[in-house]
């Protein structure tokens, strides 16, 4: 009855399915590159896809009323499933005026947010263009310019405290494109593929003078140390199925648990004594925090997050006993483990989205303290690491805190939220104090040093000498200064024990989040 018009929905399917033509899918791929389509087949579980709004477009018609031109809008959204579990995915077309959209294509990207954040299910958005309102030569289409404004943000920014966002950076984002990069839970990029900035080399060029190439200005290197994106690959393929990593960790919306991952990757919570030898004696000695993660968390489920910035603070996320987690620890061979303008930033948001998805926090700890110096200064880090610690006390996710070696100062008492219980241990290799000794000492007794003359080396060795015996975290313990010290080989079994309950406790009133500084 309706087979003329049966016919005619397919026929437009497939001229949608052309994207932005042959020789426009042609020069995607010569530069080495997947088309939105591929990548949606790539990502997606196979056969799950459902595409919403396949027939938007500009469409041409001749005198008789029939098709003569179609162009498929720049924006494909719709619904799929992802490891098994719904989500919904919003790619930009580069085949179709490199990505920037038109006022249709921006409406498929308002909608793919509603339609994730109020259905709740996670959203994953495949960037690659400016995803903005067009061009300038598109103004000679519209016959006028308009006041700027970003279609659909307050869903943008509501489903950050709804859903998962992952956004993923396939080709050079710019403007508004890079805005949606970066307003999402994790953000990844290719190697040599994509590009993130505020505005592409010619623009920067003509506004500022400055001549730099896209990877200068808005490569890898320069956006991961800048702390724009969080993970770098080196393919689409990799990057996609990080995408789909990411989600494991991750529940389907706020309210839910995350899913604990499978069989295959618990293992027994069985004592390693290989983690009594990780922290050398001598205290200056650095050592791999990294190889301890590994040790302490099931394997292989270690996914860090922002390697390349602030990398003397590790934040990632991982399972015990199969049950997703967030982990905090320092890498003492970066500034010995202080505590960066830049860390502290880091840390803040890495915690909101612990505190936003409900995951535990696994706090491997080592911190001597904010870096300082007149760099330190100059860059805010007490004003910026004071927001770190607002950030951790208005937690109410389960808390573990092991402490490894030191533990001083402001930023050391911020190893955990003390206002409420939580879950501390500490090794043999345990050393805390409101400053180091060695530093310490120099300030309380120079007078005394002053004084002595020629025999002030000599009362400096005695002094540390007495104090050495003073630090040890024995001492500490026998004045519940410190609730538990541990046999290293002991971490994960406790911890695997401790989050067989943390899971069920209940989370108490959040602060409110206007008191950061």
């Amino acid at each position: 009855m309706w087979a003329e018009e049966i016919g005619e929905l397919a026929r437009r399917r497939a001229r949608a399915a052309q994207l932005g033509g042959a020789a426009s899918v042609e020069r995607q791929r010569a530069k080495g590159k997947l088309t939105v389509r591929d990548r949606i087949e790539r990502l997606v579980d196979a056969g799950s896809w459902r595409e919403v709004g396949e027939l938007t477009g500009r469409t041409t018609y001749a005198e008789d009323g029939s098709v003569a031109g179609f162009t498929a809008t720049n924006t494909v959204l719709g619904r799929a499933r992802i490891g098994g579990a719904p989500a919904v995915v919003v790619g930009d077309d580069f085949t179709v005026r490199g990505g920037a959209a038109d006022p249709v294509g921006s409406a498929k990207q308002v909608y793919a947010e509603q339609l994730a954040g109020q259905a709740g299910v996670p959203l994953i958005r495949l960037l690659d263009g400016t995803g903005g309102g067009g061009t300038v030569e598109s103004l000679l289409d519209m016959g006028r310019t308009y006041v700027p404004w970003n279609p659909g943000w307050d869903e943008v920014v509501a489903n950050l405290g709804r859903i998962p966002v992952i956004a993923v950076a396939l080709g050079p984002v710019a403007g508004l494109g890079a805005a949606r990069l970066v307003t999402s839970h994790v953000s990844i990029m290719v190697r040599g593929l994509s590009q993130v900035f505020i505005a592409g080399p010619a623009v920067v060029a003509a506004g500022m003078g400055e001549e730099v190439d896209k990877e200068g200005l808005g490569g890898w290197r320069a956006v991961a140390r800048a702390g724009t994106v969080d993970l770098v690959v080196d393919s689409e393929d990799e990057a996609l199925a990080l995408a789909r990593r990411l989600l494991s960790y991750l529940p389907a919306r706020v309210g839910q648990e995350a899913p604990r991952g499978p069989a295959s990757g618990r293992v027994a919570a069985e004592p390693d004594p290989d983690l009594r030898a990780a922290v050398p004696r001598d205290r200056r000695t650095p050592y791999d925090m990294r190889a301890i993660i590994e040790r302490v968390f099931d394997p292989a489920s270690v996914l860090e997050l922002g390697r390349y910035f602030a990398p003397s603070t590790i934040t990632a996320l991982a399972r015990l006993d199969g049950w997703p987690v967030a982990v905090l620890a320092s890498d003492p061979r970066v500034y010995g483990g202080g505590l960066t303008a830049d860390g502290s930033d880091k840390l803040a948001r890495f915690v909101d989205l612990a505190e936003t998805f409900g995951l535990p926090v696994v706090h491997l700890v080592d911190q001597p303290g904010f870096v300082i110096g007149s760099a330190a200064e100059r860059a805010g880090t007490i004003r910026r690491g004071a927001r770190a610690v607002a950030a951790i006390y208005e937690t109410t996710v389960p808390w573990a805190s092991v402490i490894i070696r030191r533990v001083f100062g402001v930023a050391g008492a911020a190893h955990r939220p003390h206002h409420r219980y939580t879950f501390r241990v500490a090794w043999p290799s345990g050393d805390w104090g409101s400053l180091p000794v060695e530093g310490g000492v120099e300030v309380a007794f120079q007078r005394r040093f002053a004084a002595a003359g020629e025999d002030a080396e000599r009362m400096k060795a005695e002094i540390l000498g007495k104090l050495e015996a003073v630090r040890s975290p024995m001492r500490t313990a026998e004045a519940f200064g410190i609730e538990e010290i541990i046999d290293p080989a002991d971490t994960r079994p406790l911890l695997c024990e401790w989050m067989s309950t943390a899971r069920d406790a209940p989370r108490g009133p959040a602060l409110p989040r206007r008191s950061r500084p």
